[in-house]
């Protein structure tokens, strides 16, 4: 290995929450770093889920080296772990001859592929993956996870729950390197100062009155996302208090969304369906908010919409199947959880929250607090170099 290594990160394809930790690595003079992105997606494939064609109005390929396995990669035909495959991943990873290769986890088969491929070539390999420990799995897919996390060298931890989920398979804790799941802080913090002055217009633009409690909602509205638990709950306030000034701000699209706005109809219910809103209008939704909720499944293996209200001065109220609860979410000090599904209990934390702004704005400052002191891309840089340096040190023994 060289004095200053090679380090390759392999990603799926561009994702806004990655790049700044891949700005950061490529300032720095200690290493050398390119990116490898399976792919590169089109305005249709980035909206799959979405209900919509999009592409991010961000930059998300500046500031940094990286690549296309393009002519490696290959449709299977099928669909999901299995819709594609790469042709000669050994000769891929060859050809970029990196010393140490960072995999963002094992969710498709080139992923695995690539795993090989450095086991084959003994160069190092650690992965930053998103599983938890709170979803029950049958023993069969323990004893797979098990094996699987042998094969890795390091792992960069995102949290509590994705730390405990590899010690419960076995992983040693010597290498376990806490890289905290973020977003890009500074950009959602600039974003919401500049906006703050204009909340009562951007309010007006969604109908919220000035006087309500808006409680805000962002995410794909797909099944594991839960939005009719939060309707529900929004509901049965309705039916318990007609003085209620709470309001709901929707921000998004997908397949549940003719299915929830019909349920918003009948039951007459303070709604705004904002729609999809891209990065740079993200913020508008949190300012014009006093609360984040995020009701969802175990398939919310974190919810990097909590760190984005957080960063912008919101609490949030989150299930307890929600991957970041434990990190982010201290019962009335930053937000609130409740038991998933238990629309009566989410329905009180909403009534209860809406009767004390007060309470809410200060959960708001210390959300926001935590999110700057323990979950930024400080944080993430420090744990990538402290396993780089455990892998190179650990490579010449």
């Amino acid at each position: 290995m060289s004095s200053i290594p090679k380090v390759l990160i392999v990603a799926t394809h561009p994702i806004q929450y990655q790049v700044p930790w891949f700005q950061a690595l490529a300032q720095r003079n200690d290493l050398k770093l390119e990116v490898l992105f399976l792919s590169i997606l089109d305005a249709q494939q980035q909206g799959t889920g979405f209900g919509i064609a999009f592409e991010w109005d961000i930059p998300l390929l500046e500031g940094y080296q990286w690549s296309v396995a393009k002519e490696y990669l290959h449709k299977t035909g099928y669909s999901g772990f299995l819709s594609q495959y790469l042709s000669h991943p050994v000769r891929l990873i060859q050809d970029l001859q990196p010393d140490i290769v960072i995999l963002t986890g094992w969710q498709t088969l080139p992923l695995i592929q690539l795993l090989g491929a450095c086991k084959f070539l003994s160069i190092p390999c650690m992965v930053r993956g998103e599983s938890n420990n709170l979803k029950p799995r049958p023993i069969w897919v323990r004893l797979i996870h098990q094996q699987l996390l042998r094969l890795y060298d390091a792992f960069l931890v995102i949290g509590n729950n994705n730390r405990l989920f590899y010690i419960e398979n076995g992983v040693p804790k010597r290498k376990l390197f806490s890289c905290p799941y973020f977003i890009d802080n500074q950009r959602f913090e600039i974003s919401s100062e500049h906006l703050q002055p204009h909340r009562d217009e951007i309010r007006d633009h969604w109908q919220i009155e000035s006087a309500a409690v808006c409680f805000c909602y962002v995410g794909k509205l797909e099944n594991k996302k839960r939005i009719f638990d939060l309707l529900e709950a929004l509901r049965l306030l309705k039916v318990r208090s007609t003085t209620s000034s709470v309001h709901l701000l929707i921000v998004g699209t997908g397949e549940l969304m003719n299915e929830a706005q019909s349920f918003v109809e009948k039951y007459q219910l303070s709604v705004t369906f904002a729609g999809f809103l891209n990065q740079s209008e993200i913020a508008k939704a949190y300012v014009a908010s006093d609360c984040l909720v995020l009701p969802s499944d175990y398939g919310e293996t974190w919810g990097l919409v909590v760190n984005e209200a957080m960063a912008c001065g919101l609490p949030a109220i989150v299930s307890d199947r929600v991957g970041c609860a434990s990190d982010l979410i201290e019962s009335g000090v930053t937000g609130k959880v409740f038991p998933f599904g238990d629309t009566v209990v989410l329905s009180q934390i909403i009534e209860l929250a809406s009767v004390d702004i007060t309470q809410l704005q200060e959960m708001g400052k210390n959300a926001r607090q935590r999110i700057f002191d323990r979950y930024s891309i400080t944080q993430l840089v420090a744990g990538t170099l402290a396993s780089i340096q455990y892998l190179r040190l650990d490579s010449k023994q």
